[in-house]
């Protein structure tokens, strides 16, 4: 596979880019730089070679789910700026 201008023309409008002639160039270059050592990549013969798993040999260690360290509600409460009774409250936040 070779990236063209066309294919780099394409790329750009669904990324919503504006890109000069010398980066679309620049892009172009670097793709099919990347592409070449894929394809380098290809010519290996993996054929004895096991998948891999797992990176590393280590296993979960699963533990019963304990709660600890709790703080109650009060002194959760204690230290907040703004609260009633129950719930902390925030300053309404809305990004559009």
């Amino acid at each position: 596979m070779q990236i063209d201008k066309q294919l780099i023309s394409k790329l750009e409008h669904l990324a919503r880019l504006e890109l000069s002639e010398q980066e679309a160039e620049r892009l172009m270059r670097d793709l099919n730089n990347i592409l070449g050592m894929v394809e380098k990549l290809q010519e290996l013969d993996t054929s004895e070679i096991e998948p891999l798993v797992y990176i590393n040999a280590d296993v979960n260690v699963f533990r019963e789910d304990v709660v600890e360290g709790q703080v109650g509600r009060e002194a959760a409460l204690q230290n907040a700026p703004g609260h009633d009774s129950a719930h902390f409250k925030v300053p309404k936040v809305i990004s559009l």
